[in-house]
């Protein structure tokens, strides 16, 4: 096994030079890194905050037994800072700055992710420039007797490294803004669960001298 993976990283050099070993590399590592996200969005409930937001429609209408049963099924990543609040913290800065910590957990690989959807088509164009320059040195070194089918040769070689780099960086930019995506869902339900935890409408409604409605 370790020959033939040694035979085919000399074919992947040979063919695309070292860039293409660069990219390939990176294509394994971004790779790890989304399995590693999406195994560590499932495991935190990152999108699936059902019983989460019963919790605060029931702490919002003035019902704090079944807010407390609701949110005591909910495996959501935010329960613990919504718990706090339940719990009368009424310091809202620091229950954000909880909820940044979580957040910030689940971002981590993030600027990995860009980083690599960024560079990767560079990369690309560079092992291009350096394939260019290759085949028109040896289209020089010929002189008169240039054979086109080594110079196309050469060509078709050198924009392999472009289409490598591309093919790196599309699924990469895809994975990294549906990963943006979700987490910016979850930071709008976790601002909008923190204020109705901390001001919930059946205290708004107490305090004006109207009585919750149950309804």
């Amino acid at each position: 096994m370790i020959a033939t993976l040694h035979d085919t990283l000399l074919r992947i050099v040979g063919l695309g030079g070292p860039v293409v070993l660069l990219l390939c590399g990176l294509s394994v590592l971004v790779l790890a890194v989304v399995l590693y996200k999406l195994w560590q969005f499932g495991v935190a409930g990152v999108g699936r905050h059902d019983a989460l937001q019963a919790a605060i429609a029931a702490w919002d209408a003035g019902d704090r037994a079944a807010a407390g049963d609701h949110l005591g099924r909910s495996r959501s990543y935010l329960v613990p800072v919504i718990t706090m609040a339940f719990d009368g913290q009424n310091d809202a800065p620091r229950l954000e700055a909880e909820a940044e910590m979580r957040f910030a957990r689940l971002e981590s690989g993030f600027r990995f992710l860009d980083s690599v959807a960024q560079l990767a088509p560079l990369l690309g164009l560079f092992g291009t420039v350096l394939g260019m320059i290759s085949a028109f040195q040896a289209l020089q070194q010929a002189g008169a007797q240039v054979d086109p089918s080594v110079l196309a040769g050469g060509i078709w070689v050198a924009l392999l490294t472009t289409a490598v780099g591309l093919a790196v960086a599309m699924p990469t930019s895809v994975m990294l803004s549906w990963f943006e995506a979700r987490m910016d869902a979850d930071r709008v339900l976790a601002q909008k669960a923190l204020r109705t935890a901390l001001a919930p409408e059946g205290r708004q409604a107490t305090a004006h001298g109207v009585a919750p409605s149950h309804a």
